[in-house]
């Protein structure tokens, strides 16, 4: 049988999971990958092409995200850099990467399969996430449905009302699962008042609903936490009805006001953006999303551990930036 890596939840917890905001316990930081010894280990020998380095300003209201490239620098004086400086480092695709994240996250989701009515996991996915005392990660949406895994440190994580286009806007959300933005969108710190926040320390799991607006940041010492993501037919759809929207905004000049993924015209639509999109992207059925340029470089040397590359300022680096401008 397989082991547990869910604490203490009740039927209510597993019945919440895509429904609502959960807060509940996991064993994850109790199982012993995520030791600086395994960090190391991970950030060496993850693919290049998987691997992300950022760094950011201290104010949520202030978009400074940078992307950012490694340099070379060897992954102990990287978690050195990252425990003492002001970064973000995410190791994608985990599951296809790591063997022993691959069966602790097939292990949670089959756990969650079995016990959640209804709940299907495809596509399954994680994020490792390691990040510097006081770093942010701006307000955004996620595609797929996510669930963040705490296991070291302390963050706080603000989530807004889901599936409400007061929070971003339907045609930001559009913009968004089109892949013409970025998963980062436009925040007014006024909006802090109706969100939910939490304040999650090691063992603790936050999910919410595909597509809900949050944004994160670290309260003290290094964080390190898991961020898995899945789709599922319904997940899907969502994302097919917001692009089918779209396409109906920007062809044809329609204001579409639908965007439940059940029901027949759900289902329309998921088709329409199926041969849309091969006819218009060389045969895939979505483009490639757009991704920011890299504009530093890891230096142990340098006062903060970086450099710049280019001086752009971030409104010309990140496209969410305009539409703050515009409304």
């Amino acid at each position: 049988m397989a082991r547990s890596l869910l604490k203490d939840w009740t039927e209510e917890d597993y019945a919440t999971v895509e429904h609502g905001i959960l807060h509940a316990k996991h064993r994850l930081h109790e199982t012993g990958i995520f030791s600086d010894e395994n960090l190391c280990r991970i950030i060496d020998t993850h693919p290049e092409e998987d691997f992300s380095i950022n760094t950011m300003g201290y104010d949520a209201n202030q978009f400074e995200w940078r992307e950012g490239d490694r340099n070379g620098v060897p992954a102990e004086k990287l978690l050195e850099l990252v425990k003492n400086g002001h970064f973000w480092m995410n190791c994608r695709k985990m599951v296809k990467n790591h063997a022993d994240v691959r069966e602790a996250v097939n292990d949670i989701y089959n756990e969650l399969e079995a016990k959640s009515p209804g709940f299907k996991a495809m596509e399954r996915s994680a994020n490792l996430l390691i990040s510097s005392p006081d770093a942010l990660v701006p307000y955004h949406i996620d595609i797929p449905v996510n669930m963040l895994w705490h296991i070291r440190g302390r963050k706080r994580v603000w989530v807004y009302p889901h599936f409400d286009f007061r929070f971003a806007s339907q045609e930001v959300t559009e913009l968004v699962c089109n892949g013409d933005l970025t998963e980062d969108v436009p925040y007014n710190s006024e909006w802090d008042k109706y969100a939910l926040v939490f304040d999650p320390e090691p063992g603790d799991l936050l999910t919410w609903p595909q597509l809900g607006p949050h944004h994160v940041k670290n309260l003290d010492d290094l964080c390190v936490s898991l961020s898995t993501e899945h789709l599922n037919p319904r997940a899907i759809r969502r994302m097919h009805v917001h692009r089918a929207n779209h396409f109906l905004r920007k062809t044809f000049g329609m204001t579409p006001t639908h965007v439940s993924p059940d029901g027949p015209l759900a289902h329309v639509k998921q088709t329409l953006t199926r041969v849309v999109g091969k006819i218009q992207n060389g045969g895939k059925a979505r483009k490639k999303a757009y991704t920011y340029p890299i504009t530093f470089k890891i230096d142990p040397n340098a006062p903060e551990g970086y450099v710049l590359l280019d001086e752009k300022p971030p409104e010309e680096i990140a496209p969410h930036l305009a539409l703050d401008k515009a409304s």
